[in-house]
């Protein structure tokens, strides 16, 4: 037992040690504020809250992203997760996130996502915008 929560730990310890905090803001017909945390090199959980005009049509989205192809320049991920409030569905996202400047804090990103809505119409979102990366040294 002892052996299983050392190796729990030190798991634990050795992903907070590559993990860094990203803010995001997705601009589209259903815009979007993102907060997530990188666990290791590939996995993105994210928090997502959006609103269009008003505050009653608030949602929130926890989506699970990870990295398939990542170079110094850009990472492309996709994920899967689900989306509460205004409309209710899950939410299949597939982006790229570019990083083109010499410090790789600030960056810019595309994606597309289906939005499968329980009751009523899916749709289909595609968003732009900036991201930042609180990068530990």
């Amino acid at each position: 037992m002892k052996k299983i929560l050392l190796v729990t730990f030190f798991g634990l310890f050795s992903l907070s040690a590559f993990s860094q905090t990203t803010i995001t803001f997705h601009q589209s017909n259903l815009p979007f504020l993102g907060v997530n945390y990188q666990f290791g090199e590939r996995f993105i959980p994210e928090f997502r809250l959006g609103t269009d005009t008003s505050l009653e049509d608030i949602s929130a989205e926890l989506a699970a992203n990870y990295i398939f192809k990542k170079t110094d320049r850009f990472e492309f991920y996709g994920g899967a997760g689900l989306r509460v409030g205004y409309f209710d569905g899950i939410v299949v996202p597939v982006g790229l996130n570019i990083y083109p400047f010499e410090q790789k804090d600030f960056g810019f990103h595309i994606e597309g996502a289906p939005v499968l809505v329980f009751e009523g119409n899916s749709i289909f979102r595609g968003s732009f915008g900036i991201r930042y990366r609180f990068i530990k040294n």
